[in-house]
């Protein structure tokens, strides 16, 4: 029986086991929204089975009592509406949990419907100023309500410049719906909102809709002046631009109609000038000496005080105090800090602008009192832009020598690369140079310079400089070789990439030029020594090679040839081809006594010394070839020896000379050539206009024509 109990039990427990029981509600929290309902939650806020919860109110001090329910898929709260919610009152609260295995049920809650009420905000009517009274605006606003008065509540209001973000918020009562909010600026509008409480709650009302307001103009504020002092032009006069604003706490929109500028050596009032102007600022050309400025602001009510400035003369050496400065972020603020060795200077001047290429025109600045550090919002600079600040002590009217530093408010990678240019390119060095970056491109301070080069088809490298280098050898390069190369420039945040370029290392360096240029020159220089050494020792041959003597054709022994001597045949004697190397004897053979003019007139020079190898390449061109030195009859008959009245004999050592041509005898040659034109031969003629090779050297020449080599012609020797 036992186990058959067993057995009935075991499921009831699995079953038992598996139930989710719904978790008791717990910190109960109701809130009475007047006049609309009172809403109650609870933890924890969301079931994992469907559960459904029955809230128990009892109300009228705990007479009546009703319900509200909910379920797990709406969300742990509940809503009870009007008419039954009406303070001053009472109620009790208790939640029950239910899902399909269990119920849960809450402590029961007891809550006074004054300390949770949360009433609807106030509705603004007016903010206006009050006429004569300054820097103050009065509030007005209702309230429609039987059940409480403006006595049982408490109120909030806040307040901000129209161009702030920071809000200003007062707590005060008033039983009449009507605050005076004092303590503003002139001539400001303001943005106010409120809200309110009963006394006792612990919830206070929403924010009412805002309503904006403007005080009550007065005369204009105080002004802030400042200068940035030129380098003195070539005339003497030194520009001066002098800059101001409002002060700090003077009005944001402060009325002003223009500014008075008034300005006077220090040593003579009576220079005093006048400059009225819309602008806040304004250029002034200064002597050299000291000067005094002082600027106005003014509107229909009245004129601002001055802000005056001493501007020091040209040769006053300003005082210095500040020993060291530096710059830090913190959060979102860029702080200056600087050291003084001066305890007594505690006013200061921080001047800050853009670095530019260009000359800087948007100069801001600001004074700092009672401290050694200044701040700026790091939105208010221009991320990616140089900026110069800097740090001028100011004691009594004397302004100091300024402290300056760079400082970018956010940096990143170079918005290019360097241009670069390869120079001096050698076997294997090679010089790449390139420019600086523009500021403006920057964007970040450059911290190194990076230079990649690759042989053609080989491995890069890479070599790594400061960012003050901007030039780079390279060397241990492969004779003549393609390389690329380029320039990476980083600043802290990234690097960027320059141009690319191409380039061939040389084959032979300059010294391996000079070198062989050195040897070829010189062996050169040696060998023309020696020539002319060797020449200066046979000075006359020498001079014959330089200047040969050309002997006169006008007295040659060639005019003396008798014709009657020789017989006319057609074709030339041969001669033996033999000759010797130093020494030639020249067969003695005829020529017509009137062959003689047609080919020699006048001729002034003629060569003295006659070679056997000169006389035979002679003969062998006299046919028609420039190169002939010596001319000879084109057909000449034989004659013996004995009957030749003129005739060529032996040339000892190639320096015999040819006898003179008598002048007798000329005519008759010419008459003979003439009367024996058959003799001969069919292929004999004359032509003139040809150049003579023979008497190429003379000063005056005749031309003729020199008869085409014959078949049967043998060469003859001179």
């Amino acid at each position: 029986k036992m186990w058959i109990l067993t057995l009935w039990i075991l499921p009831l427990l699995y079953k038992f086991s598996l139930t989710a029981l719904p978790a008791k509600p717990e910190n109960i929290s109701c809130i009475l929204y007047y006049k609309k309902n009172l809403t109650c939650t609870w933890s924890p806020k969301k079931e994992i089975n469907y559960t459904t919860y029955v809230v128990n109110r009892t109300y009228s001090f705990g007479k009546k009592r009703d319900i509200c329910k909910a379920n797990s898929s709406t969300g742990a709260s509940c809503s009870f509406f009007r008419p039954t919610i009406t303070p001053p009152d009472y109620f009790t609260i208790k939640v029950e949990a239910e899902n399909k295995d269990a119920v849960a049920t809450s402590d029961i809650t007891r809550w006074t419907l004054n300390d949770i009420v949360k009433m609807e905000p106030p509705k603004i009517l007016s903010v206006k100023p009050i006429l004569g009274i300054k820097k103050m605006m009065q509030i007005k606003w209702e309230w429609h309500d039987s059940l409480f008065s403006s006595s049982d509540f408490k109120y909030m209001l806040r307040y901000r410049t129209i161009n702030s973000t920071h809000w200003v918020e007062v707590d005060f009562q008033s039983d009449d719906l009507v605050y005076n909010l004092t303590g503003l600026q002139a001539f400001t509008e303001y943005i106010i909102a409120m809200r309110c409480m009963v006394k006792g709650s612990y919830f206070w009302s929403d924010w009412s809709q805002e309503k904006r307001g403007l005080t009550e103009e007065e005369v204009p504020g105080g002004l802030d002046l400042w200068r940035v002092l030129r380098p003195a032009e070539v005339d003497g006069r030194r520009p001066v631009q002098l800059l101001w604003k409002k002060a700090r706490g003077a009005p944001v929109l402060e009325k002003t109609f223009g500014y008075i500028l008034s300005y006077f050596p220090e040593n003579n009032t009576n220079l005093t000038q006048i400059i009225n102007t819309t602008t806040q600022q304004c250029e002034l050309y200064l002597g050299g000496e000291t000067y005094w400025v002082s600027v106005t602001s003014y509107n229909s009510l009245g004129n601002s005080p001055a802000a005056t400035l001493r501007i020091p003369a040209v040769n006053e050496p300003p005082f210095q105090c500040i020993e060291a400065m530096q710059t830090y972020f913190a959060q979102d603020l860029l702080v200056v800090e600087w050291q003084s060795s001066d305890p007594v200077v505690d006013t200061w001047m921080v001047e800050w602008f853009p670095d530019l290429d260009s000359e800087p025109s948007d100069i801001s600045w600001e004074s700092v009192s009672e401290a050694r550090n200044w701040t700026i919002p790091q939105d208010k600079l221009k991320p990616f832009h140089l900026y110069n600040i800097s740090v001028y002590p100011l004691f009594q009217d004397r302004v100091g020598e300024p402290y300056s530093i760079q400082v970018y408010a956010k940096e990143c990678a170079p918005e290019r690369g360097p241009v670069i240019k390869a120079e001096n390119i050698g076997v294997n060095t090679v010089t790449i140079t390139w420019e600086e970056i523009p500021k403006s491109e920057r964007r970040g301070f450059i911290s190194n310079y990076t230079i990649f080069y690759q042989a053609e088809g080989g491995k890069e490298f890479s070599k790594t400089v400061s960012s003050s280098v901007q030039q780079y050898d390279l060397e241990s390069l492969t004779r003549k070789t393609s390389y690329t190369v380029r320039v990476m420039a980083s600043t802290r945040a990234g690097g960027k990439n320059g141009t690319e370029i191409n380039f061939r290392t040389s084959s032979l360096s300059v010294f391996e030029i000079v070198l062989i240029t050195s040897l070829v020159g010189g062996g050169l220089l040696i060998f023309t020594v020696l020539t002319v050494a060797s020449g200066l020792k046979k000075a006359t041959k020498l001079t014959h090679l330089c200047w040969p003597i050309v002997p006169n054709p006008a007295e040659s022994s060639i005019a003396s040839w008798h014709g009657n001597d020789c017989k006319n045949k057609p074709n030339l004697k041969e001669f033996d081809d033999s000759v010797n190397t130093e020494d030639s004897i020249l067969k003695s053979y005829c020529v017509p006594s009137d062959l003689i003019d047609k080919l020699v007139v006048n001729f002034e020079n003629f060569l003295e010394e006659v070679s056997i190898e000169e006389a035979k390449k002679g003969q062998e061109n006299i046919w028609g070839g420039e190169k002939n030195e010596y001319v000879t009859s084109p057909n000449r008959p034989d004659c013996p020896p004995e009957k030749s009245s003129q005739f060529l004999t032996e040339i000892p050592s190639r320096k015999s000379q040819l006898s003179e041509m008598s002048e007798d005898n000329s005519s008759e040659v010419e008459e003979q050539l003439l009367s024996s034109g058959e003799s001969l031969g069919p292929d004999y003629f004359y032509e003139e206009g040809a150049l003579n090779p023979y008497l190429k050297n003379s000063v005056t020449t005749r031309e003729f024509l020199v008869h085409e080599k014959l078949p049967d012609q043998t060469k003859t020797e001179v």
